[in-house]
């Protein structure tokens, strides 16, 4: 008889949102100038740092200021954090939701800033939507990093072969699947659909499919 996981844990970057800035920049800027932008400033270095726990405008602010040809777009990363972050993946939230009002537990795992993570909850209600929250920059420390997954271990108290974790990142998978736990590398929220119902957790109908 198939176990089933005891809790499930979700990303949230291209899992529950769309993680792709590049997106922003190439409308407003047009991708000629983007790319000459991210070949200028490494934008996914500054990212980094907020993952890690560095404060979100300081830092952004700083960036800005040492490198003043492209402040302004600069600024957006803090500004216009919102419309990088998007859309939801509203198929996604919908298993999120079905889970918990099964009573099944739903973490969050998630490489964000802390102040980046607290903003966006502030306009994104389905972020407070968790029964435990892991974020990087509040435990210091960032997928693939194996001593986060032992960090969600130790404070679950839940065994590796009974977590179940979504991420779109085969590095981040990767590194949990080394620690035991159950993966899927989300593609689309249909296919996280069809895990979640092989691993009997929900049905079809409650999965959405």
């Amino acid at each position: 008889m198939m176990v089933r996981p005891l809790a499930v844990i979700f990303d949230i970057g291209n899992v529950l949102v769309r993680w792709q800035p590049e997106g922003l920049y190439d409308r407003d800027l047009g991708e000629d100038r983007r790319r000459q932008l991210f070949a200028e400033v490494d934008l996914l270095a500054m990212n980094q740092s907020l993952d890690e726990g560095a404060p979100f405008r300081q830092t952004v602010e700083a960036w800005a200021a040492r490198h003043p040809r492209w402040s302004r777009e600069i600024l957006w990363w803090h500004d216009r954090w919102s419309e990088l972050a998007a859309p939801r993946i509203e198929g996604a939230i919908a298993l999120q939701r079905a889970l918990r009002a099964k009573g099944v537990p739903v973490f969050t795992l998630t490489n964000s800033g802390a102040s980046v993570f607290e903003a966006a909850r502030a306009t994104q209600d389905f972020l407070s939507d968790f029964d435990r929250f892991y974020v990087s920059g509040v435990l210091g420390v960032a997928r693939p990093d194996p001593r986060i997954y032992e960090i969600v271990e130790q404070d679950s108290g839940i065994p590796p072969d009974r977590l179940i974790f979504a991420d779109d990142r085969a590095d981040n998978i990767t590194a949990a699947a080394r620690r035991g736990w159950r993966t899927h590398q989300f593609e689309s929220w249909r296919g996280w659909a069809r895990r979640l119902v092989a691993e009997d957790l929900l049905t079809k109908e409650e999965a959405g499919l």
